[in-house]
């Protein structure tokens, strides 16, 4: 009898065991370019809450891991086609989708926020500049920080991105030792008549003295 009970039971998990699905192909946006701007919006948001979902399937749980990320950027390549101005596929992917464990699976997310950022730069400097400090904190990676940050201050003067964010580059050629780099680009910040705030000049005057500059 206990021994029937002992199959029975084993029989039922086995039954009820399911497998992970894996992330499906993101489809083409061209496939919505007839669209109304409405239903693109709908469409946009229920995608991104399906990928969000994704993870957490009927009888089971992914980890980040187990997600392929080239089908990853995919899909919120076709969101952010989709809804251009909004800002939680990028949320997703420097915060969620960028903060795990796996240096390879954080590079591709904060490439694609880079490549993101390019195409609307004062929209979504923000992600960008946290890709900077995860990859510069978190990874340890400070020469891809370093590209990262040369993004947010190779941009043109009337860019909406505040100082802080542009002088990112800066203060990590300082960190990784490059003083004098630093300061002949601290110096350029400062002659450029770019930085109007008094505190802000005097902050960064001090930096540029300490890094041995005029």
């Amino acid at each position: 009898m206990l021994l029937t009970i002992k199959v029975t039971v084993y029989w039922g998990s086995q039954q009820h065991q399911v497998e992970a699905r894996q992330l499906p192909s993101a489809p083409l946006p061209e496939i919505f370019a007839g669209l109304s701007p409405g239903d693109r919006l709908v469409v946009a948001r229920f995608a991104t809450l399906w990928l969000q979902a994704f993870d957490n399937q009927p009888g089971i749980s992914m980890s980040f891991q187990q997600l392929a990320y080239p089908d990853l950027v995919d899909w919120l390549d076709l969101i952010l086609s989709l809804e251009p101005k909004a800002h939680y596929p990028l949320l997703l992917a420097s915060r969620v989708y960028g903060e795990v464990g796996d240096r390879d699976r954080q590079r591709q997310m904060f490439v694609w926020v880079e490549q993101a950022f390019l195409e609307d730069p004062e929209r979504r400097w923000r992600w960008l500049a946290h890709a900077v400090l995860v990859a510069r904190h978190g990874m340890q990676d400070q020469q891809f920080a370093l590209d990262l940050a040369r993004s947010l201050s190779g941009q043109p003067a009337g860019v909406g991105i505040p100082g802080w964010a542009r002088q990112m580059e800066i203060f990590l050629l300082e960190q990784m030792g490059f003083a004098d780099a630093a300061a002949a680009l601290l110096g350029g910040v400062l002659e450029s008549g770019t930085v109007t705030d008094p505190a802000e000049q005097r902050f960064l005057l001090e930096r540029l003295q300490a890094l041995g500059g005029e």
